[in-house]
């Protein structure tokens, strides 16, 4: 259950910890810190930074990866928006006139 921050989740570093949820983004900035040989090892995915998988796997988590799909899903709701422009079509403000001179 993604919504239980109680959940006990599995470090990808050091495979041994195991972290509640909700102390899990603290916990991964933290063993990155203290393992930095096996953290230059993964690669973050662009979708969840929670997500640390080995390099030679990324292209195959981002195909896979079920963040993905909300990625996804807020690109295709973000291009259904009308243009700002017509959000503020009845908008009458300008800006007020500058006298400053920056070479003076």
């Amino acid at each position: 259950d993604v919504s239980d921050p109680e959940r006990l989740i599995q470090c990808p570093l050091v495979k041994h910890h195991r972290i509640r949820a909700r102390r899990f983004p603290y916990h991964l900035v933290k063993c990155k810190k203290n393992n930095p040989e096996i953290a230059k090892k993964l690669a973050t995915c662009p979708f969840n930074a929670r997500h640390l998988v080995p390099q030679a796997d990324l292209c195959d988590h981002i195909m896979k990866c079920n963040d993905k799909a909300f990625m996804e899903q807020d690109v295709v709701s973000r291009s259904c928006e009308p243009p700002q422009e017509q959000l503020n079509n009845g908008s009458t403000w300008q800006a007020p006139p500058c006298h400053e001179d920056w070479e003076t």
